[in-house]
């Protein structure tokens, strides 16, 4: 059986079929995450920051 750490609190957590809450330990942890993500509290890194000044002069090109 594989064991693996909850995401959100990092308790042990058995990767089984039965286990409806996995990754996480509950349905609390999972919950926690979701709200995490629904207030973009978590980022995609992104290798190169966009550059301000290009993406609006498409939008300014655009609207002429």
């Amino acid at each position: 059986m594989t064991v693996v750490a909850c995401p959100r609190c990092e308790k042990p957590v058995a990767w089984i079929k039965e286990n409806e809450f996995r990754p996480f330990c509950s349905d609390r942890c999972k919950n926690i995450d979701f709200g995490a993500w629904a207030n973009e509290e978590y980022r995609i890194a992104n290798a190169t920051p966009p550059d301000g000044d290009d993406q609006n002069a498409g939008i300014a090109h655009e609207l002429d």
